[in-house]
């Protein structure tokens, strides 16, 4: 059975957040740099560059918020060009501030009003000085505000750890609740997010596998990145995401998956050039697709997300019974690996 009995998923609106070329691949943008980007368009499977002065006086940013029940969650703004695009980010977490005129209903920001930000980058680093506004945040906020600050900086392809302070001094520990962090600077990996630890015994004889499953507010959906710890003795990180995927998320977590249960992998991902193939069985489709051979959007699109998440992956390829023969929820031919899109969550839903 689907874990989609335990919410109400609109195919359609998860449609609207990827975009389809004309070739029939599912097309996705290539990850941002920290110098805004060009704005692109998809026409016939190839990249056309778009000139009007609004698309030249804003770039697309993710900004990682605090949905209503209390995930981080990536929503992707178009803001206004800046020469520094990083402290723009962090300024759009402020509560209170420019990210109140444009705040998604059933999201807020993530750090407290009048905090004051700069972001300095050097080899990789982006070490992040906060005012002292900064410590007026609440306790239960804060793993959050870890989360939300790594995740939001580490978007741009210049900047792989984040270090903070407070008025110049670095941080050993969060000022509230004392969360240590690490001196090195905080990564993805290492910050987590939403992070679940249900069923895990020995958390020490674990590592870290990010899955995204989905969300709805009203008729809105999203995708929400949720941290895993799977067993040091499962050294298929691929394999083991998926599983999880299949596993769906914590039955009080107001999340979904659309995968069905008896979904399975009849052999190991291979993984090659930077793409993933994977080859499941027919449960894949779902009872309703089997004979068309089409992927369901819900299916696809966490599985790329999810995938490609992990190093070295940019692209995910995936066979029914060792067929390559499926086709989108479009009735596109998915002939081609699919990216990772650009962004998550964008603004047309």
């Amino acid at each position: 059975m689907s874990k989609r009995t335990k919410a109400t998923i609109a195919v359609t609106l998860i449609a609207s957040s990827v975009y389809l070329s004309g070739c029939g691949l599912i097309q996705f943008d290539k990850k941002e740099k920290i110098d805004p980007p060009q704005s692109v368009s998809y026409e016939n499977g190839k990249t056309t560059a778009k000139s009007t002065a609004a698309n030249k006086n804003q770039v697309q940013t993710e900004l990682y918020l605090i949905d209503k029940n209390g995930y981080v969650v990536p929503q992707t703004f178009a803001l206004p060009n800046s020469k520094s695009v990083a402290k723009q980010a962090l300024e759009y977490l402020v509560k209170d501030g420019p990210v109140e005129n444009i705040l998604p209903n059933g999201f807020r920001s993530v750090l407290p009003a009048n905090t004051q930000v700069d972001v300095d980058v050097k080899n990789g680093v982006a070490t992040v000085d906060f005012s002292k506004d900064f410590d007026h945040y609440k306790g239960e906020d804060e793993q959050k505000i870890i989360e939300s600050v790594t995740w939001t900086l580490t978007q741009f392809d210049s900047i792989k750890k984040v270090k903070m302070q407070v008025d110049g001094v670095a941080l050993k520990n969060m000022p509230v609740n004392k969360t240590p962090l690490n001196a090195d600077g905080l990564t993805r990996a290492s910050a987590g997010i939403n992070i679940d630890t249900n069923d895990v015994a020995d958390i020490t004889n674990t590592h870290p596998v990010t899955v995204y499953y989905l969300a709805q507010y009203g008729q809105t959906e999203y995708y929400v990145p949720v941290t895993r710890r799977i067993s040091n003795d499962e050294t298929n990180d691929v394999k083991a995401a998926v599983e999880q995927l299949v596993k769906g998320p914590d039955p009080g977590s107001n999340l979904v998956s659309g995968f069905m249960d008896d979904v399975s992998l009849l052999k190991n991902p291979q993984i090659k050039d930077g793409k993933v193939t994977l080859d499941f069985n027919k449960e894949i489709l779902g009872s309703l697709n089997k004979k068309t051979k089409m992927i369901s959007n819900e299916v696809l699109n966490p599985l790329v997300l999810t995938l490609t998440e992990q190093k070295g992956i940019k692209s995910v390829a995936v066979e029914v019974d060792g067929s390559t023969k499926l086709v989108t929820e479009n009735g596109k031919q998915l002939t081609e690996p699919v990216l990772r899109p650009e962004k998550v969550n964008t603004g047309s839903f």
